[in-house]
Order: C-alpha cells, then structure tokens, then sequence
C-alpha cells in the first residue's frame, strides 16, 4: 500500500484539494471557537456558605461549622475539606477527587447539609452549597469614582446605569457590583424606655415579622369576572414602622415610637474600595461559558463610550483589570508563531528538493 507521501508526490492535484478541504473545515471550526484565556475546566470543588447575623466566630465554629464538617466527612471521595469562621458567617470548601462527578458530589453534598440543618441555630439563614464555576471569574473590572459625592450615589448610578447598559452586551452572563452601599431601615430602641415597659428586642422583632407580610386574600368572582384580592401588608417607610404595634395589654398598645424610632439610613459597611484615598464601586463583568470574551471586551468599551455621554460630570471611569489583554497578546504570539513555521517549512522542503515548483 502506498504511503501518504508517494500518493501526494504521483497525484499533487488530489493532494491539493484534500489540504483545501482541509484548510476550509479549519476556517469553519474556527469561527466557532470560544475565546479566552484558559480551558473551560470546572474545579471538582464545592462550598458551604452560611450566614448568621450578630454572631462572632467562635460561635459561628461551634454551632455551625463543626457541625457541617462533621456531616461533610462521610461523603466519599472528598479531597480536603477546609472551613473558615468570621463574624456573622461560615464558610466550607470541599475538594473532591478528580475522578468524581460533581453533579453527583453536589447532591451528596446538598442531602448531608439538609440532614444537619434541624441542629443549626433556629434563626440562621439556610446553607447555600455552590459548585465552583471557571466562568464565574470576572474578565472585566471598571472603577466609578467622584470626588464630588458619597458611596450611596455612586451605587446608585453603578445599578441604574452602567449595570443596566453592560447587561446587554451580547456574551455577558451578569454584571456585579463591587463595594456599594444602599439604603436600609434601621429601628433604634432606648433602653429605659424597653425597661419600662417590660419589652425586649426579641419582642420587637416578632412584632415585625408578624405585621410586616403580605398573605393570600383569594378573589372575588362576579359573573363574567373574576378579581384578585391583595392585602397589602408590608411596612415601607419609618412612619409605618414607628406607627407598629409591639405590645397590647389590658387596652393599653404600645407602639414603636414609644420605645424608639425607625429611620432610613445607610446600611453597615462591610466592605470598601478605594482609589488615591477615595471611595469607589467596581462593576465586574462576567461572561457566559462558551463565549468569546474578546468581542466582549470589544462591545464592552464600545459601550461604556455610549454611557460617559449620560454620566454627570464629575463620575470618572477607570479601568480595574481587563484579562483580554493577555489573551489578545497570546493570539499574537500563536499568529507569530504559525508564520515563522510555515516559513521554516518552505525553506527546508526547498533545501531538500531544490526546485520551487515541487515545494
């Protein structure tokens, strides 16, 4: 049977037209090729996160970590299993075998966690069991500063207007924002006022949960209609608060406003970006898997010139990080590389042959 390179030699023509055909699939694949920095390969990782309000860390090891550890430690095929205990959360990180589906861990992972949550703390907020995504890492990270105004400003114009326009961009899975502050309801109570009246935080927060809800009022049917009954039941703004009924004994009610007030304020500060000294919001870009995070970036600075049109004066955009960058200058060095090959090759066929037509 003749070789490949005897066939290629006796009929150049066939040769010529399987490399075209070659050449043509190439150009096709290739227009549906995904474009980033490194393969789409998932950690086989998974993580626990929970979250308790007002509590400190040893707390947080004791009644919540530990136990999870515990209930984690008998599923097969862990790795490691690390924890980490701060205040007001709990977080685990389970490394699974290579071999191991995750889709399956993650189930497994999920059961153990539901079984264990009956010895958690009553009031804390359910575990949240994530598989880590390698396209959860943002590619693209703006700055938004102003010398000129306050975080909760600049968090608002990050949410309604960049945030909203880069959303759009074709590719783009979600568009986070880092280090904003917003408004939230605080209820500060007097102390003496709660001694007096025999009350204590705990009552004030039953009060609320019980009072601020909206439930089910069926409908009212008529004879070609049929209408939806809503009872609105949620307390917006301080007044309503301060106007909230904590205690009713004997004729006597005791509303919020006698023992504190509510005001609408900036809600604690848990984290904080700063540029030169100034308070800034980062908005983070993330894409969807499969995408090709160049035209991304390329629709993505295409766009934020649209926005700077819209934005106030003093706003100044700044540019984070932008990992394209490193995958534009990879491509540049695989198109460097592909024409110093096929020179090479050129040359040494002609070195070996001797004649132009051949090669």
């Amino acid at each position: 049977m003749a070789s490949l390179s005897t066939i290629s030699i006796q009929r150049p023509v066939l040769a010529l037209v399987m490399n075209i055909i070659i050449v043509i699939f190439g150009i096709i694949g290739f227009t549906y090729l995904g474009v980033r920095e490194f393969p789409s390969v998932d950690p086989p990782v998974i993580s626990v996160s929970t979250s308790y309000t007002g509590a400190n860390a040893e707390i947080i090891e004791a009644q919540i970590t530990e136990p999870i550890e515990e209930a984690l430690n008998s599923i097969a095929g862990i790795k490691s299993l690390t924890s980490s205990s701060r205040d007001g959360g709990s977080s685990i990180s389970a490394e699974f075998d290579l071999g191991v589906d995750l889709e399956v861990a993650a189930n497994d992972v999920r059961d153990k966690v539901s079984g264990v949550v009956r010895r958690l703390p009553p009031d804390v907020e359910a575990p949240t069991v994530r598989k880590a995504d390698s396209d959860a890492s943002p590619i693209i990270f703006l700055n938004v500063f102003s010398k000129q105004r306050n975080l909760l400003e600049l968090s608002q114009i990050a949410e309604t207007i960049l945030k909203e326009r880069v959303q759009t961009i074709q590719g783009v899975s979600s568009v986070q924002v880092w280090g904003e502050k917003r408004y939230s309801m605080r209820l500060w109570m007097d102390p003496d006022k709660l001694a007096a009246y025999e009350l204590t935080p705990l009552d004030v927060q039953n009060a609320v949960n019980r009072d601020n809800v909206e439930l089910p009022s069926g409908s009212v049917e008529g004879s070609s209609t049929e209408l939806t009954v809503r009872t609105v039941g949620r307390i917006n703004s301080p007044e309503e608060f301060n106007d909230l009924i904590v205690k009713e004994d004997n004729g006597i009610i005791v509303r919020f406003r006698d023992i504190g007030h509510a005001e609408l304020a900036p809600e604690n500060q848990r984290t904080i970006l700063k540029r030169d000294g100034v308070a800034m919001v980062g908005i983070a870009v993330i894409n969807q898997p499969g995408s090709n995070q160049i035209e991304i970036a390329d629709a993505f600075y295409k766009r934020i010139e649209q926005v700077k049109k819209d934005l106030p004066e003093d706003i100044e955009l700044g540019m984070g990080f932008d990992n394209t960058e490193y995958i534009r200058e990879s491509i540049t060095e695989v198109q460097q590389t592909i024409i110093i090959a096929f020179a090479l090759v050129v040359v040494i066929i002609f070195a070996f042959l001797r004649d132009w037509r051949t090669t």
